[in-house]
Protein backbone atom coordinates (compact mmCIF):
# COMPACT_ATOMS: atom_id res chain seq x y z
CA UNK A 1 0.00 0.00 0.00
CA UNK A 2 2.50 2.54 0.90
CA UNK A 3 4.74 1.60 -2.69
CA UNK A 4 1.24 2.62 -3.84
CA UNK A 5 1.07 5.71 -2.62
CA UNK A 6 4.87 6.76 -3.28
CA UNK A 7 3.72 6.21 -6.95
CA UNK A 8 0.86 7.72 -6.87
CA UNK A 9 2.63 10.83 -5.38
CA UNK A 10 5.29 10.69 -8.31
CA UNK A 11 3.04 11.37 -10.54
CA UNK A 12 1.50 13.38 -8.64
CA UNK A 13 4.78 15.81 -8.66
CA UNK A 14 5.60 14.86 -12.63
CA UNK A 15 1.71 15.98 -13.66
CA UNK A 16 2.91 19.40 -11.15
CA UNK A 17 6.16 19.82 -12.89
CA UNK A 18 5.00 19.20 -16.76
CA UNK A 19 7.19 15.96 -17.02
CA UNK A 20 6.05 13.68 -19.37
CA UNK A 21 5.06 10.09 -17.99
CA UNK A 22 7.93 8.37 -19.77
CA UNK A 23 10.70 10.80 -17.43
CA UNK A 24 9.19 8.69 -14.54
CA UNK A 25 10.39 5.90 -15.43
CA UNK A 26 12.15 5.24 -12.42
CA UNK A 27 15.82 4.79 -14.75
CA UNK A 28 16.86 8.11 -14.05
CA UNK A 29 17.29 10.52 -16.83
CA UNK A 30 15.02 9.78 -19.86
CA UNK A 31 17.18 8.88 -22.72
CA UNK A 32 16.09 10.78 -25.81
CA UNK A 33 18.31 11.55 -29.65
CA UNK A 34 20.40 14.57 -29.83
CA UNK A 35 17.64 15.86 -31.56
CA UNK A 36 14.92 15.37 -29.22
CA UNK A 37 16.79 17.47 -26.32
CA UNK A 38 17.66 19.88 -28.45
CA UNK A 39 14.38 20.33 -29.57
CA UNK A 40 13.61 19.73 -25.36
CA UNK A 41 15.56 22.68 -24.55
CA UNK A 42 15.22 25.06 -27.27
CA UNK A 43 11.60 24.82 -26.60
CA UNK A 44 11.72 26.62 -23.01
CA UNK A 45 12.45 30.26 -25.13
CA UNK A 46 9.17 30.53 -25.54
CA UNK A 47 7.77 29.32 -22.27
CA UNK A 48 5.81 31.60 -20.20
CA UNK A 49 6.14 30.22 -17.12
CA UNK A 50 10.25 30.66 -16.71
CA UNK A 51 12.74 30.23 -19.16
CA UNK A 52 15.72 29.48 -17.50
CA UNK A 53 13.55 26.93 -15.12
CA UNK A 54 12.43 25.26 -18.14
CA UNK A 55 15.64 24.49 -19.62
CA UNK A 56 17.10 23.42 -16.19
CA UNK A 57 14.05 20.81 -15.83
CA UNK A 58 14.66 19.19 -19.29
CA UNK A 59 18.40 18.97 -19.02
CA UNK A 60 17.49 17.27 -15.49
CA UNK A 61 15.09 14.64 -17.27
CA UNK A 62 16.41 14.11 -19.92
CA UNK A 63 20.05 12.84 -21.54
CA UNK A 64 21.08 12.00 -24.90
CA UNK A 65 21.22 8.88 -26.24
CA UNK A 66 18.40 6.83 -28.62
CA UNK A 67 15.53 8.21 -29.98
CA UNK A 68 12.32 7.82 -27.83
CA UNK A 69 9.77 7.09 -30.46
CA UNK A 70 6.90 7.50 -27.55
CA UNK A 71 8.05 11.24 -27.19
CA UNK A 72 5.53 13.90 -28.22
CA UNK A 73 7.18 15.65 -30.53
CA UNK A 74 4.85 17.84 -32.86
CA UNK A 75 5.22 20.75 -35.60
CA UNK A 76 3.02 23.24 -36.42
CA UNK A 77 3.80 27.20 -37.68
CA UNK A 78 7.34 25.96 -38.41
CA UNK A 79 7.11 25.78 -34.32
CA UNK A 80 8.27 22.29 -33.18
CA UNK A 81 8.24 20.32 -29.58
CA UNK A 82 8.35 17.70 -27.63
CA UNK A 83 6.76 16.39 -24.18
CA UNK A 84 4.13 18.05 -22.26
CA UNK A 85 3.67 21.71 -22.76
CA UNK A 86 3.52 23.97 -19.21
CA UNK A 87 1.59 26.63 -20.85
CA UNK A 88 0.89 29.92 -18.68
CA UNK A 89 -2.89 31.68 -18.35
CA UNK A 90 -2.88 33.67 -21.48
CA UNK A 91 -1.78 30.78 -23.43
CA UNK A 92 -4.41 28.19 -21.85
CA UNK A 93 -6.79 31.16 -22.88
CA UNK A 94 -5.52 31.53 -26.28
CA UNK A 95 -6.05 27.41 -26.69
CA UNK A 96 -9.65 27.79 -25.33
CA UNK A 97 -10.29 30.35 -27.70
CA UNK A 98 -8.76 28.84 -30.86
CA UNK A 99 -10.71 25.41 -30.07
CA UNK A 100 -13.78 27.27 -29.85
CA UNK A 101 -12.65 28.67 -33.87
CA UNK A 102 -12.48 25.30 -34.67
CA UNK A 103 -8.72 24.98 -34.66
CA UNK A 104 -7.21 21.33 -33.14
CA UNK A 105 -6.24 21.29 -30.00
CA UNK A 106 -2.58 19.84 -30.38
CA UNK A 107 -2.17 23.17 -33.29
CA UNK A 108 -3.88 25.62 -31.11
CA UNK A 109 -1.73 24.28 -27.77
CA UNK A 110 1.74 24.56 -30.00
CA UNK A 111 0.72 27.74 -31.81
CA UNK A 112 0.01 29.81 -28.36
CA UNK A 113 2.87 28.49 -26.48
CA UNK A 114 4.99 29.75 -29.44
CA UNK A 115 2.82 33.01 -30.32
CA UNK A 116 1.28 34.35 -27.11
Amino acid sequence: MMRFAAVIGLLVVMAASGATAAAGDGMGKHEVSQEQFDILVGQCRYSDTGKAKCREAAKEMYRVGKTDHNLDCRTYSGVTVCGTLRLGKAERACVRESEAKGLPFRRAEVECYALV
